[in-house]
């Protein structure tokens, strides 16, 4: 056979490189070149960028008996041109690794363009709830808790973005306060009208101290209810610990029936007293209740010595 008669054998791998290596050093390459310098000077003059968030602060803006209200403020800054939507915001709340809460806020809002705002996130934290579900968290403790939160936002070039976020502090279950009338000494006797001393003890079974401000009260003496008062009233509750209060009372003793004979003879006599205490703690402000059934008493005049027995 001859030479013009064996066909060219050319690698087909060699051909398709070749020909690669045309099109970069082509037109093709040029226009691929030309759309990528167009798509960073693009991305350059929007300025896409990355937002950023941080958890702030944490607030307690309520909380008493029944629950606690708190407030996570998130700053997001957003370096984009556009705004950015907030999609979702998923929160939990543990302590020592215990779900207290946890769920889901959708639609949260929009982060405005070229600008940082702060993304507040509401919780509430339901005491019922946390001793029905774990027994050893006592009321009148403190408890340590960790807040975990993730803003999901789309950003422009990114797409979806995560943020997680931490944040730790201390929490308490607060506890009313035991509040017993160890007397009532009277200043001014008469049938008509009697201005008296409560002389009150107040048992504070909290882990921590109250700042009295102010307190509410009224008081039954045998089911009928001899007054009240509002008063503004400062001393410090030591935490788990007894304080001595005198309030002052101006009340009829003829409406007390046959007990203001009791009182009279300096027998007991059975009480009940309900009302309020303003206080401040390490945590906020509380309003708590005062709350006593059952209880009993004594009337003494004002220089009766208060070690002499009943």
């Amino acid at each position: 056979m001859s030479s013009y008669d064996k066909p060219d054998i050319v690698e087909r791998g060699s051909k398709d490189k070749k020909n690669e290596e045309g099109e970069d050093s082509g037109f093709l390459g040029k226009v691929k070149g030309f759309i990528k310098d167009v798509g960073e000077k693009i991305e350059e003059t929007i300025g896409c960028g990355k937002p950023t968030a941080d958890v702030s602060a944490i607030h307690i803006p309520k909380i008493n008996l029944k629950q606690a209200d708190i407030i996570v403020d998130v700053l997001v800054t957003n370096p984009n041109p556009v705004p950015i939507p907030l999609i979702d915001i998923n929160y939990l709340i543990e302590s020592d690794g215990r779900k207290l809460i946890s769920g889901l806020i959708p639609d949260a809002g929009t982060i405005h363009a070229h600008g940082s705002e702060t993304v507040q996130i509401p919780l509430c934290l339901i005491y019922d709830d946390i001793k029905n579900t774990y027994a050893d968290i006592q009321p009148g403790s403190i408890i340590p808790y960790k807040i975990k939160v993730e803003l999901i936002v789309d950003v422009p070039v990114f797409g979806r973005l995560t943020f997680p976020l931490e944040k730790c502090g201390e929490i308490p279950i607060p506890y009313k306060p035991d509040v017993d009338i160890e007397k009532i000494k009277f200043e001014k006797f008469s049938f008509e009208e009697t201005v008296a001393t409560l002389h009150l003890k107040l048992e504070n079974k909290n882990d921590f101290d109250l700042g009295l401000n102010a307190l509410d009260y009224e008081v039954w003496l045998c089911d009928v209810s001899i007054g009240g008062a509002e008063l503004a009233k400062t001393q410090n509750l030591k935490k788990n610990g007894i304080t001595d209060l005198e309030v002052p009372i101006t009340f009829r003793p003829k409406d007390c029936g046959s007990a203001l004979w009791d009182m009279i003879r300096g027998k007991g006599t059975g009480y009940s007293m309900k009302g309020n205490i303003d206080v401040d703690t390490p945590f906020g402000a509380m309003k708590l209740p005062l709350d006593k059934e059952g209880g009993t008493t004594r009337l003494k005049k004002e220089d009766d010595d208060d070690d002499d027995e009943e």
